[in-house]
C-alpha cells in the first residue's frame, strides 16, 4: 500500500469528519425541544430522497433480505438520532462530540458480553480510561438528561456497528443504507404526526442541511475504507473532536475548559492507540 493512497485516505476521513460536523452545526442551530420529531423525520426523508440515485443498480431480487435486523437496525438508528438531536440542542457542541466517542468503547464491552470476545489489555485500558473520561467531563454536577441523550446516541452507534454483522454480506452499503431509511420512515412519520409540531422553512433547511453534510460524511467514509485497510486510517476519525472544537468556538463562541480537554483525551488517546497497534500488525503480516 502506498504512502499516497494512505494519505489520501486519511484525507478523505478528515474532510469526512468535518462534514459531520457541519450536519451537527445544522443541527445545534434549532431552538431547544423545537419539533425534535418532526426534524428527525425531515432528514430521514431527505436522506433517502439522496440516496435513490446512489442505489438505481440494485436487484428487486432479495432486497429485504435480512429484514428482521434490518428493522432493528433501522429503529435503534431512529432512537439513536432523536438523543442525538436533543444532545446537541442542549450540550455545548465539543462535549456532545467527546460523549459520541463512548460508541467504539461500547462497541468493544458489547463484543465481549454478546460475542464472547476477549479484551486485550489495550482494549480495557481504553474501556476504563473512556468511561472515566466520560465522568471527567459531565461530573456529577452537569449530569443531566442531555448528557444521558448523548451516551444514548452513542450506545445506538455501538449497537449499530454490532449489528452490521448480522447483515446479508452481498448487500452494498449503499443498500443496506436505503434499507435502514425505508424501514424507520413510518415510525418517524407517525411520531411527527403525534408531536403536531407546525413545519417551517427553517426547520426543513436545517433538516437539509444535516442530512446533505451527513450523507458526505458516510460517502467520505466509504471511499476512504475502499482504498486501505480501516486499522490504518482509523485514528483520522478522531479529528471530528477537533473539529468540534473549532466549530463549537467560531459558530457558538463555545470555550472548552480544562475538564473537557482531559476527559476527551482520557476517552480518544486509548482508541488512536488501538488503531495504531492495529495497522503495526497488519503491514507487519504484509512483510512477512
Amino acid at each position: 500500500m502506498s504512502g499516497k493512497t494512505v494519505n489520501s485516505a486519511i484525507f478523505l476521513l478528515v474532510i469526512g469528519n468535518a462534514m459531520a460536523l457541519i450536519s451537527d452545526v445544522f443541527v445545534k442551530l434549532a431552538e431547544p425541544g423545537e419539533a425534535v420529531f418532526l426534524f428527525a423525520f425531515l432528514r430521514s426523508l431527505i436522506t433517502l430522497l439522496l440516496l435513490l440515485p446512489f442505489c438505481l443498480s440494485i436487484k428487486p431480487q432479495g432486497f429485504f433480505k435480512g429484514a428482521r435486523v434490518h428493522f432493528l437496525r433501522a429503529h435503534i438508528h431512529f432512537g439513536g438520532m432523536l438523543c442525538m438531536v436533543v444532545a446537541l440542542s442542549h450540550l455545548p457542541l465539543a462535549t456532545a462530540n467527546a460523549l459520541f466517542y463512548a460508541a467504539p468503547i461500547l462497541v468493544m464491552v458489547l463484543s465481549a458480553v454478546l460475542f464472547g470476545e476477549r479484551l486485550k489489555r489495550l482494549s480495557l485500558l481504553a474501556v476504563f480510561s473512556g468511561f472515566a473520561g466520560i465522568l471527567v467531563i459531565l461530573r456529577p454536577v452537569e449530569f443531566n438528561w442531555a448528557a444521558l441523550a448523548a451516551l444514548g446516541a452513542a450506545l445506538a452507534l455501538a449497537l449499530g456497528a454490532l449489528l452490521v454483522r448480522k447483515l446479508p454480506e452481498q448487500q452494498s452499503t449503499g443498500h443496506k443504507l436505503l434499507l435502514n431509511y425505508l424501514l424507520l420512515l413510518p415510525a418517524a412519520g407517525f411520531m411527527a404526526w403525534w408531536e403536531g409540531a407546525e413545519w417551517t422553512t427553517q426547520l426543513l433547511l436545517n433538516a437539509l442541511g444535516s442530512a446533505v453534510f451527513i450523507l458526505g460524511y458516510n460517502i467520505s467514509v466509504l471511499l476512504a475504507y475502499r482504498q486501505v485497510d480501516a486499522s490504518q486510517v482509523t485514528s483520522a476519525e478522531y479529528t471530528g473532536l477537533i473539529w468540534a472544537v473549532v466549530l463549537g468556538w467560531v459558530m457558538f463562541a463555545e470555550q472548552p475548559d480544562l475538564w473537557f480537554l482531559t476527559g476527551s483525551a482520557m476517552i480518544v488517546i486509548p482508541l488512536v492507540m488501538i488503531g495504531i497497534q492495529q495497522g503495526r500488525r497488519n503491514r507487519h503480516r504484509i512483510h512477512v
